[in-house]
C-alpha cells in the first residue's frame, strides 16, 4: 500500500497498478527517467531487486555455490542479450572484459595483493569495516573503535588528505607514529586546517610539517573562514578507497570517547559522491586563502594568529556556587542512594565509599550529612570529619558549608588552631590524638564521623577514634583502599564496599580527564642501590639523581626532553613532578629553570602563604612546574593540571593513583592530561622482592589507560 509522501522510486508494474487503482483520485508527480543517470538509477534498481532474489535461493551447504551459479547465469545473459541486440558478435575486448565478469567457482574474495618477498615480514593489517561497503560510526562499544580503525586505514593507504577545522597535538600524537610510519615509506600525505578560534596547537602542525612527503595548508582568515569540514581520505590504487566523514577533528576526545558520528564512505559502494569529495579537497587544496606552511617562513605569523584567537578565553567567570542551590551530579546521587540502601534495607551504618580522585567524595560525604540532617530536625547532629592534612579539612569545610548553605557551619582543629566549637569538626588524625578529644567527648558524642582518605586507617594513629567513638554513622571515604602492607580496611565495614567507582570507569564515564600515558626508561641504573623496607633508600635515590653532578644532570635533561617531545607546548604546561626528597625537587626545579622553563618547588615543610603563592602562579602559568616531595598526593584540587611527571620510582599502587589523580580532574581547554613516567626500570635485581615490582606498577597502569 503506497502511503502519501515524497518518493524517488522506478515505477514498476505494481506501482502502476497501485496508481491506477487504489490512487486514482491522488495527484502524483512522474518524471521521465534522464537518458543520463538512467544507468546509474537503473542498475541500483536492479542490483536491490537482485539481492532480494539471492534471499530466496538458500539451499543449506550448497547457498554460496547456488548464488554464484544465478551470477553467472544473469552474466551469460547479458553477454547474449548484447549480441542478440547488435546484431552481431561483441567486440572481442567487450566480450572478454564480460566474460571476465563471471564468478570463478572457488567462491573466494581477493583481499590483498603484496610482492611475495615482502609478504614474509609483513603484518597483514586490514581496516575491520568492511573497504567495499560503507558503514557508520557513532562511538559506540559495540563497533570498531575510530582511533584503531584510522590507524588501520593509514597503514593501508597510497596516499591520504586529511581535512579538518583544527588539530589538537592531543589527538595527532595518537596518529603520529602511523602517519610517520606512513610517510616513511613513501606516502603522500596532505593537510587542510585554520587558525580559526586559536584551537588548533602550533605543535601539532610543526610535528606534521617535520614528516616526509607532507604538505600543510592553513587558513590565516579568522574572520571570513568557512572551513568547519572534518574528512580523513585515504587513497588506494586498488580502486578501493574509503573516505571518512563527520564531526571529529583531531583532538583526543574526537579520536576515542566523543559523542562523534562519522561516516565511511567506500569508493565501491558510493563512487559518485567518492569522485565529488576528490574534486571539492582539490579545490579547497588549489585555493589561495590555504597558504602552505613553512616553518621558516611562517612559524611567528602562526603562533600571533592562533594567540589572537585565544585571547577572549582568558576572561574570568568566576562562579557564584553559594548562591545557587547546589544538586548532586548523577553518578554522585548513584552512591548516595546506595548509601541510603545500606541503611534503610540492610541496616548497615558503618560504610565504605570508594570512588576515583576527582569524583567528589567529599561533596557525597556532604550530601549524606544534609540528608541525615533533614532526616533528624532539631537535633544536634553532631560531624566528624577526619583527615590528615590541613588542605584536606579546609577544602572539606568550605565544601560542606556550600552545600548547607551556611556559612557558620563548623571549625578546623588542626596545626595548632583551636576551635570554638567541637561540634561540628574538621580536624586532623595529629590533632585528634594530641589534643585528646576523646577525654572531652564520650563515645557517642558524634552522630556522624567522616574518615577522609581511609586507606590511611590501618595505621596505629587511627585506631583509637574507630573503637572509641559509637557513632550513628561512620562513613569512609577512599579512591585506593589497597595497601602495599596487605591490610585490609574493609575489615572496619564487615568486608563490605557499600558504593564504588573506579579510576577506569570515571574515565569511561566522562567524569575524569583521559590521559595519555609515556613510560620513558630511567637513564640511570638502579641495580645498585639499598633495599629497605620494601622500597629503596632514599639517600640513595637522592645522592643518584641530586648529589651525583653530573648523572643528575644528564638525568634532569633526558626528562626535560621527553617533556617537550610529549607534551603539546611548554608554554602550556600545568604541570607538578613528585620527587624522591626536598633536595631532589629544589634541584629539579633549578634544572628546569636552566632550561628556560620557569619552575618553583614545594614540600610538606612548606609555609600555607608560600604554598598558596606557588600554587597561584602555576595557574596563571607564571611558572610551568612545581616539583613536590610528600606534598600533593591526595586532598589537593589543581583542576587546571594538564602534565604529570614522575620523577622516582614508585612501589605502591596507592600512591601511584593518588598522585595520577592530580591531573585527572576535568577543565575547560584540557584534552588529556599527559603522564610521562621517568621512573621505569627495564631490568631490576630485585624483581621478586617487590609486591608489586617497580616495574610492574608502569606496565599495569599502561594496561589501565587501554581500559
Amino acid at each position: 500500500m503506497l502511503q502519501p509522501g515524497l518518493y524517488e522510486q522506478v515505477i514498476n508494474e505494481y506501482i502502476q497498478s497501485e496508481l491506477e487503482k487504489g490512487h486514482k483520485e491522488w495527484f502524483h508527480d512522474r518524471s521521465k527517467i534522464d537518458r543520463a543517470e538512467s544507468a546509474n538509477i537503473l542498475g541500483t534498481y536492479i542490483g536491490r531487486l537482485l539481492t532480494q532474489v539471492m534471499q530466496y535461493i538458500d539451499h543449506s551447504e550448497t547457498v554460496v555455490k547456488d548464488r554464484i551459479a544465478f551470477c553467472n547465469e544473469i552474466i551469460r545473459f547479458a553477454i547474449d542479450y548484447l549480441e542478440r541486440e547488435s546484431g552481431h558478435k561483441l567486440d572481442a575486448d567487450l566480450l572478454s572484459n564480460l566474460k571476465g565478469q563471471l564468478i570463478h567457482p572457488g567462491a573466494e574474495m581477493l583481499l590483498e595483493l603484496i610482492d611475495a618477498k615482502q609478504a614474509a615480514n609483513k603484518a597483514h593489517v586490514r581496516p575491520e569495516t568492511p573497504l567495499s561497503i560503507s558503514s557508520l560510526f557513532t562511538g559506540d562499544k559495540r563497533e570498531p573503535s575510530m582511533l584503531v580503525e584510522l590507524k588501520k586505514e593509514i597503514a593501508t593507504s597510497d596516499r591520504i588528505d586529511f581535512l579538518v577545522s583544527f588539530i589538537k597535538f592531543s589527538g595527532l600524537r595518537l596518529l603520529l607514529d602511523d602517519l610517520k610510519a606512513f610517510t616513511m615509506r613513501g606516502g603522500q600525505l596532505r593537510v587542510i586546517t585554520t587558525s580559526y578560534m586559536g584551537a588548533t596547537d602550533y605543535k601539532a602542525v610543526q610535528e606534521l610539517a617535520k614528516l616526509p612527503n607532507t604538505e600543510v595548508k592553513i587558513s590565516y582568515d579568522t574572520n571570513t573562514t568557512r572551513l568547519h569540514a572534518k574528512a580523513y581520505l585515504f587513497w588506494r590504487n586498488t580502486g578501493f578507497s574509503t573516505l571518512y566523514i563527520g564531526s571529529s577533528n583531531i583532538s583526543e576526545s574526537a579520536m576515542t570517547s566523543g559523542l562523534e558520528w562519522n561516516v565511511k564512505l567506500a569508493q565501491q559502494d558510493a563512487p559518485t559522491i567518492v569522485k565529488k569529495v576528490e574534486v571539492s579537497f582539490e579545490q579547497y587544496w588549489n585555493n589561495p586563502e590555504f597558504v602552505t606552511f613553512i616553518p621558516q617562513l611562517h612559524e611567528q605569523k602562526l603562533r600571533h594568529a592562533l594567540k589572537a584567537e585565544r585571547s577572549w578565553r582568558n576572561d574570568d567567570h568566576s562562579a557564584l556556587s553559594f548562591y545557587f542551590d547546589i544538586q548532586p551530579y548523577y553518578y554522585q546521587q548513584e552512591i548516595l542512594d546506595k548509601l541510603q540502601a545500606e541503611r534503610d534495607i540492610h541496616k548497615r551504618f558503618r560504610n565504605l565509599v570508594v570512588a576515583a580522585t576527582g569524583t567528589g567524595k567529599t561533596v557525597i560525604s556532604a550530601f549524606d550529612y544534609r540528608r541525615y540532617c533533614q532526616q533528624n530536625p532539631g537535633k544536634p547532629n553532631r560531624l566528624l570529619f577526619v583527615a590528615h592534612r590541613k588542605e584536606i579539612l579546609q577544602q572539606s569545610l568550605s565544601c560542606f558549608r556550600s552545600i548547607l548553605r551556611d556559612l557558620n557551619f563548623g571549625d578546623v582543629m588542626v596545626a595548632g588552631h583551636v576551635p570554638d566549637q567541637i561540634d561540628h569538626l574538621f580536624v586532623s588524625i595529629q590533632s585528634l590524638n594530641a589534643k585528646d578529644l576523646f577525654a572531652r567527648t564520650p563515645p557517642d558524642f558524634y552522630d556522624f564521623i567522616i574518615v577522609d582518605e581511609f586507606h590511611h586507617a590501618a595505621a596505629p594513629s587511627y585506631q583509637q577514634l574507630l573503637t572509641y567513638y559509637q557513632p550513628k554513622i561512620l562513613l569512609g571515604l577512599t579512591a585506593t583502599p589497597e595497601r602495599m602492607d596487605g591490610k585490609s580496611i574493609t575489615d572496619y565495614f564487615g568486608g563490605r564496599i557499600a558504593a564504588e567507582m573506579r579510576l577506569y570507569e570515571a574515565i569511561e564515564r566522562k567524569l575524569l580527564s583521559p590521559f595519555h600515558y609515556f613510560g620513558v626508561t630511567d637513564s640511570v641504573d638502579l641495580s645498585g642501590v639499598k633495599w629497605r623496607f620494601g622500597r629503596y633508600d632514599e639517600n640513595e635515590l637522592e645522592r643518584l639523581f641530586v648529589i651525583q653532578e653530573k648523572v643528575a644532570e644528564e638525568r634532569a635533561r633526558y626528562i626535560f626532553e621527553a617533556v617537550e617531545r610529549y607534551c603539546t607546548d611548554i608554554n602550556d604546561v600545568i604541570g607538578i613532578g613528585f620527587c624522591v626528597t626536598k633536595r631532589h625537587a629544589q634541584f629539579m626545579a633549578e634544572q628546569f629553570n636552566a632550561f628556560g622553563v620557569p619552575s618553583d618547588y614545594l614540600t610538606a615543610e612548606s609555609p600555607d602563604d608560600v604554598r598558596d603563592m606557588v600554587k597561584q602562579r602555576l595557574v596563571r602559568k607564571e611558572i610551568h612546574f612545581i616539583f613536590v616531595v610528600d606534598l600533593y598526593n591526595e586532598g589537593v584540587d589543581i583542576p587546571e593540571v594538564n602534565t604529570v611527571l614522575f620523577l622516582r620510582p614508585t612501589e605502591s599502587l596507592t600512591v601511584f593513583l593518588q598522585q595520577l589523580g592530580r591531573g585527572l580532574r576535568l577543565y575547560e581547554g584540557k584534552e588529556a592530561l599527559t603522564v610521562v613516567n621517568a621512573g621505569i626500570h627495564l631490568t631490576h635485581q630485585r624483581r621478586n622482592k617487590i609486591d608489586p615490582p617497580v616495574c610492574l606498577v608502569s606496565n599495569r597502569f599502561r594496561f589501565l589507560l587501554c581500559l
